[in-house]
């Protein structure tokens, strides 16, 4: 490779979005486990206080390529007008570690996030898979929406939420898309195919009875062991498919706190690898969760499709 030049290039968030669509952010993810990537050599995510909150460091290493996020969380930022979340990451060539882009960090995880989901809910929803409900009105409940609409044709798409005006503002923005959704509610998991679990919660959303064997559940809502969106029974009834059980056991509360009230085994965990690569299969006695948390080496596999080629 050429010496990195004098300024450093920036892709911003619109570039981002430009280069990497959402089904090409979850082909890249996909490739980066069936290249046999084992997600249990991520390093952990490292949390440091910082001023006013704390810094998240996620670096990863895949192939020829080296890349880290740095993330600042500012829990007052949103009464200055600023974002809770900013984040950038950088990414450099594995031989001489040479700094060679930064990268929106936000745009990158606003696309790695539902292309993991994606990848995951591929394998664990029913082929003719066609009720969707999410939870959430944020921006990972948009982009999980078009998510799910790029591998199963939807039919009945429902957005639930507490704030009826931030409900309406996010299925204006989803049918901007060109996918209509509706207002829903709780009890319409009942009759869903698909469940999406994108909010901040921390007790469970719903009464994880109604969901449906054969179903499928997907929560990224929180990367803390107290938090959790699903609650334990349905934890424990189900094929819980998690990124990696070492991150799982870390971070994931829906994983963590099921284990504590004992309906759930840290052994009965399946990774998302071995689902990719065929080893592991959804079921149709069960429901089947994906619990994802994010790691350093999805945010690295979409930032490397980001890189431009040569």
């Amino acid at each position: 490779m050429n010496p990195a030049p004098a300024g450093l290039p920036l892709v911003d968030a619109e570039e981002v979005r430009a280069r990497i669509s959402p089904s090409r952010a979850r082909e890249l993810v996909e490739k980066a486990l069936l290249d046999g990537f084992d997600p249990a050599e991520d390093p952990a995510r490292a949390h440091a206080p910082a001023g006013e909150g704390h810094l998240l460091l996620m670096p990863s290493t895949l192939g020829e390529w080296v890349g880290v996020k740095i993330a600042s969380v500012s829990p007052d930022n949103p009464g200055r007008g600023l974002p809770r979340i900013q984040a950038v990451y950088m990414l450099m060539d594995a031989r001489t570690l040479t700094p060679r882009l930064l990268v929106d960090g936000v745009a990158l995880t606003s696309l790695r996030t539902p292309a993991t989901s994606a990848v995951a809910a591929d394998r664990l929803a029913a082929p003719g898979a066609s009720r969707l409900v999410v939870f959430g009105t944020g921006p990972q409940a948009v982009s999980h929406t078009l998510a799910m609409a790029g591998i199963r044709d939807l039919a009945d798409v429902r957005l639930v939420g507490r704030d009826p005006g931030r409900v309406a503002s996010a299925l204006a923005e989803i049918a901007a898309h060109g996918i209509t959704a509706e207002a829903g509610a709780a009890a319409d998991v009942a009759d869903a195919d698909i469940v999406v679990c994108a909010t901040s919660a921390a007790e469970p959303l719903f009464d994880g009875s109604l969901v449906r064997d054969g179903a499928c559940v997907v929560a990224i809502g929180s990367h803390e062991p107290d938090r959790r969106e699903l609650d334990a029974a349905l934890m424990g009834r189900s094929r819980v498919v998690v990124e990696e059980r070492g991150a799982a056991l870390r971070e994931c509360g829906d994983v963590v706190l099921a284990i504590d009230e004992g309906t759930l085994a840290a052994g009965d965990l399946v990774g998302l690898a071995p689902l990719v690569r065929g080893e592991a299969h959804r079921s149709t006695d069960r429901p089947n969760v994906f619990k994802g948390s994010g790691m350093s080496w999805q945010d690295l596999a979409v930032a490397v499709g980001v890189a431009p080629a040569g």
